[in-house]
């Protein structure tokens, strides 16, 4: 059994496991290959109304997360001496890359706090060492699918999780490239074949193929991974 546990701090408990608890990531659920533990941040509250949030100090419009409530919720699920990284899905944080996910897959876990409203206030991202990540240059109406996107890329690298551990190595970024074409039968479909040398047999030049389809595409689509990745292969990095 894995010890990879997954901890969500969340207004809205209900939203998981949703997409989690299927596929790949759900029958690794089922399995035990790692856990997933859900707190309402609204627990943390003490007043009756268990409010979580207050209006912006200097103004401004929307509601801020109060950093009292918010560092209580955390600490009744992640003691001082938790060894798993805090993590608080945010637009404004380091954007979530393969790198940063195969670093997380190779952990003990992660807690992951999910934020609203207009944002969380400064002071418990700064004393409780959160990690701000982003999963894109958008806004979301809260951290939940932030979460979830991010439990699901890193669950599936972990030991067992996948089929064939040649699934993960030869994907989108592993290698700092896009990943190639792929194909499979029907031979011929709508007139469109599939290219002869997928079926020649000759591994090495199938090899060679992908490499140059996943350099092509990776060139004419994200200019940015391929400068760095000419970067590394020239040595220069």
């Amino acid at each position: 059994m894995s010890g990879f546990r997954a901890t969500v701090l969340t207004l809205y408990p209900e939203m998981f496991p949703g997409p989690l608890g299927l596929s790949l990531s759900g029958r690794a659920l089922d399995r035990g290959d790692w856990s997933l533990d859900v707190a309402n941040i609204r627990d943390a509250a003490t007043d009756r109304h268990r409010s979580v949030d207050d209006t912006p100090s200097g103004g401004g419009p929307g509601m801020v997360m109060r950093a009292d409530v918010v560092a209580r919720a955390i600490d009744t699920v992640s003691p001082a001496d938790d060894p798993r990284p805090r993590l608080y899905m945010s637009p404004r944080g380091r954007r979530l890359d393969q790198r940063l996910v195969r670093d997380l897959a190779a952990g003990p876990g992660v807690v992951i706090l999910c934020g609203r409203f207009e944002g969380l206030d400064e002071r418990v991202i700064e004393g409780r060492g959160l990690i701000e990540v982003s999963i894109g240059d958008y806004v979301l109406s809260g951290g939940e699918l932030a979460a979830q996107v991010t439990l699901d890329a890193v669950v599936r690298l972990l030991p067992g999780v996948m089929g064939k551990i040649e699934s993960g190595s030869e994907e989108s970024f592993e290698a700092g490239l896009l990943e190639y074409p792929q194909y499979t039968r029907p031979q011929v479909w709508e007139g469109r074949e599939i290219p002869e040398i997928l079926t020649s047999g000759d591994h090495g030049r199938i090899r060679a193929w992908r490499r140059a389809e996943a350099e092509r595409i990776t060139r004419e689509r994200r200019p940015d991974l391929w400068d760095a990745y000419r970067a590394g292969t020239d040595g220069t990095t």
